[in-house]
């Protein structure tokens, strides 16, 4: 019963996270604004960092199975 929501969350950190990672490492390699408003290395750091922690995040879920 307890891995159910365990699933669900990994699962959901694990595709954001990787969706996030791809999404900054598209925007750079055509060399369009991560986010707007705001310098392209904080955006590119904060982009790559939370992707990085999601991914995490989902692992550790799944190895709590």
């Amino acid at each position: 019963m307890e891995s159910g929501p365990a699933i669900f969350a990994g699962t959901a950190f694990a595709l954001f996270g990787g969706a996030l990672l791809l999404w900054t490492g598209m925007r750079l390699l055509h060399r369009a604004p991560v986010a707007h408003g705001v310098s392209a290395p904080t955006a590119v750091a904060f982009g790559t960092l939370f992707g990085v922690v999601f991914l995490a995040l989902g692992v550790w879920c799944f190895g709590r199975l």
